[in-house]
């Protein structure tokens, strides 16, 4: 039997990981390992027409999965392209191991064709990046590698020149197993003890959920039943809070609505769940904050806390359900219940008047009648800027969808790769990226990806010919929009020439048929709808502090937004509200 190279061992031990698949471009320093993984047979070498798509594909996958997930760049230029989707990853918290290939180990340091130094430029968006200058190395980096990414929930990062990887692996080398799940992390029994006795003392608690709450549904709605606490969430958290919940209030931040910000400026106990929400603007400084999350570091980052927990959230509530006094008073409860339902019923009808005639359409129609027509376990990915807006405002979720995007790095571009990421783990579910015109054109390349191995994501395009964001953006810093307008193609004529099928929707009455025939067709599809630039939104509450860096305005050409389906959740909501 053949001896084994570095580039095989490096594969065999990807595999035993859990990886089913390495994203990337091509590249003559990843030619041994993308070799091994030919001859391998239980991975697959996913080709991408840009390594940034190769990143935020495989920070999809993981994110889909809980698995480790791959992505690969060639010495020099091919792997700095994967530092955006990297960053994006690690601030997901996305288990993902990035191959960084590197030139020659005898060139390094020595101004070589492309060289540059992938073991300091990745240190930032990663836990644990390191250079392998020798073969017997190598065992130990990539794990090491694998448990920081794993175990630290972001970036592994190993950089690997290509004549290394050709050399034959050393026998006897270490291998230890391999640890691929994480543990779940109980509270101290003196925290559990200080919060319990927080949540009995006040008579007003509120529940702001973030992304931490995955997987802890059950425990969150049965312990704002016990305290009568109304629930809000970051955008991170809406698909794992905001279905089946009788205590929704709503969004808080920049793209809020309803009463969430009413409900963690009116209570007593105010209790960050599983959040590492930025922006502080949005957060009281005058009740008292307990925060819950699984990483120490992200306590007390945004705000004077009163009580840090430092575990995971349903582990925590599960202490608390069995210990906290059970609250009788609901009228804090039912009050802001009542806030949210009327705050609803005042920009319901931003989209629902005139839609059937209004052109350009509207953007929120769009999202309306996707959210409806979409199937009840679609992935969602989402492009940053305005799409986030319709996103957070219109998609339901309902315990089975997801909705990814780039909600914590906020990079454009995003949503077309996190749909080709998603969509490998099950070529049988339904996909669907939201994207805008300006994310779209930026990373346009990988919908070829899409027509090569024929994947059936579905690209619903919200082209306002605009960065509608950035326009946002200058309005309120008092500035004429300038450079934001994009002079765009026919974006169904080049998805019909790339071998997909494509449609161009320029009236609300052809919409829901489009989106129908585009959701039956079996392959990658593109529904460009011509959208009104107009469209706007901005947050429920607004202050002078909340204005800086942000797209926030009062002016009157701004539209508050609908709500979608939303609105009938806090209509049921307060249905049950007893009558005095």
């Amino acid at each position: 039997m053949a001896k084994q190279n570095v580039a095989e061992q490096l594969v065999d031990i990807l595999v035993r990981a859990g990886v089913r698949r390495m994203y990337g471009v091509v590249g003559d320093s990843l030619n041994p390992v993308v070799d091994a993984i030919r001859r391998s047979g239980d991975i697959d070498w996913i080709q991408v027409r840009h390594e940034e798509t190769a990143a935020f594909a495989a920070g999809a996958e993981a994110q889909i999965t809980g698995r480790l997930a791959a992505c690969a760049g060639s010495c020099g230029p091919g792997n700095l392209h994967l530092i955006n989707g990297l960053y994006d990853a690690h601030r997901s918290m996305a288990p993902v191991l990035a191959l960084a290939s590197h030139i020659p180990s005898s060139e390094i340091g020595l101004g070589y064709f492309q060289e540059t130094h992938p073991d300091r430029l990745f240190t930032e968006c990663s836990h644990y990046c390191e250079l392998i200058s020798n073969p017997r190395q190598m065992p130990r980096v990539l794990q090491t590698a694998i448990q920081h990414a794993i175990g630290r929930s972001g970036v592994g990062v190993v950089a690997l020149p290509g004549d290394i990887a050709a050399e034959p692996a050393p026998e006897k080398t270490v291998e230890h197993a391999l640890v691929t799940a994480r543990p779940s992390v109980r509270p101290g029994e003196g925290e559990i003890e200080k919060l319990v006795r927080l949540v009995d003392e006040a008579d007003k608690v509120t529940l702001f959920c973030g992304s931490g709450t995955a997987g802890a549904h059950a425990e969150v709605m049965e312990f704002a039943g016990r305290v009568k606490a109304p629930i809000g969430h970051a955008l991170r958290g809406k698909e794992w809070i905001q279905y089946d919940n009788p205590y929704d209030v709503g969004m808080s931040g920049l793209l809020g609505y309803g009463a969430a910000y009413e409900a963690t400026h009116e209570c007593d106990l105010l209790i960050l769940l599983g959040t590492d929400f930025p922006y502080n603007a949005f957060l009281p400084d005058d009740v008292k904050i307990v925060q819950v999350d699984i990483r120490p570091e992200h306590l007390g980052r945004r705000s004077q806390l009163d009580l840090a927990v430092w575990g995971d959230a349903r582990e925590t509530l599960r202490a608390l359900n069995t210990r906290v006094k059970v609250k009788t008073d609901r009228r804090f409860l039912d009050r802001m219940l009542k806030k949210h339902a009327d705050a609803l019923e005042g920009v319901v009808k931003a989209y629902t008047r005139k839609v059937e005639k209004h052109t350009p359409i509207h953007p929120e129609y769009v999202a309306s009648v996707l959210d409806e027509l979409a199937d009840e376990d679609a992935v969602f990915t989402v492009d940053t800027g305005m799409c986030n807006v319709w996103a957070a405002r219109y998609l339901s979720p309902n315990g089975k969808r997801r909705i990814i995007g780039s909600f914590s790095h906020g990079s454009m571009a995003n949503a077309l790769p996190q749909a080709i990421g998603a969509q490998f783990t099950d070529r049988n579910r339904q996909v669907v990226s939201l994207s805008g015109d300006g994310g779209f054109s930026m990373l346009m390349g990988d919908f070829l990806t899409l027509v090569q191995y024929d994947l059936p994501v579905k690209v619903v395009l919200f082209n306002n010919s605009s960065l509608g964001m950035v326009e946002l953006e200058m309005l309120v810093s008092g500035l004429p929009s300038y450079g934001t307008t994009n002079k765009n193609p026919d974006f169904a004529a080049i998805a019909r020439a790339a071998g997909a099928y494509g449609v161009r929707v320029e009236k609300p009455k052809q919409l829901t048929g489009a989106l129908k025939d585009a959701f039956k067709h079996r392959g990658p599809a593109l529904v460009d709808v011509v959208t009104d630039p107009n469209a706007l939104s901005i947050p429920p509450r607004i202050s002078a502090e909340m204005v800086t860096g942000f797209a926030l305005s009062a002016s009157k050409i701004v539209l508050d937004g609908g709500v979608g389906r939303m609105i009938q959740m806090a209509r049921s909501n307060l249905r049950n509200v007893p009558r005095p």
